[in-house]
């Protein structure tokens, strides 16, 4: 009869890290997805000479990560669980956002001998990024700060 407490419990966490792993994956799919969506349109718009696709994705990708994790810590206005801001933050936005397609497309132009364009993609990916990743810090700050519900 004692056996049956401890199986409970050690179920419960091997399905709640199952369950954590699949809303990682699950978000992935979801970034993944959506920054093909993002390439594809830069392209479209922009043309295929600089990665202003990547560059995008990865601004946005700051810009939700900043605001998500601000809305949703434990003094945040949003309460969510641990499942969820995995979901957001490690899958979704880990799947959109592509520092391993930046690092291949920054040594592209260096190979090229494009070493001013390479300079310019890391200093403006990085600008951006910090940026969008304060701004959405900031405006989750606001909100935060809002009264009611």
């Amino acid at each position: 009869m004692t056996a049956a407490p401890t199986r409970r419990p050690r179920w419960r966490a091997l399905r709640d890290g199952l369950l954590l792993y699949l809303a990682v994956a699950l978000g992935t799919a979801i970034g993944g997805v959506a920054r093909a969506l993002v390439s594809l349109a830069a392209i479209e718009l922009a043309g295929p000479g600089f990665p202003w696709g990547t560059l995008a994705a990865n601004v946005a990708g700051s810009f939700i990560i900043g605001f998500y994790a601000t809305l949703s810590a434990p003094d945040g206005r949003l309460f969510v669980g641990a499942r969820q801001r995995h979901f957001v933050m490690t899958g979704i936005c880990g799947g959109f956002t592509t520092f391993s397609v930046f690092s291949l497309e920054t040594l592209r132009f260096a190979v090229e001998g494009l070493y001013w364009m390479a300079a310019v993609y890391v200093g403006l990916s990085l600008v951006t990024w910090l940026a969008a990743a304060w701004f959405g810090h900031a405006l989750a700050t606001r909100i935060n700060k809002l009264g009611g519900a």
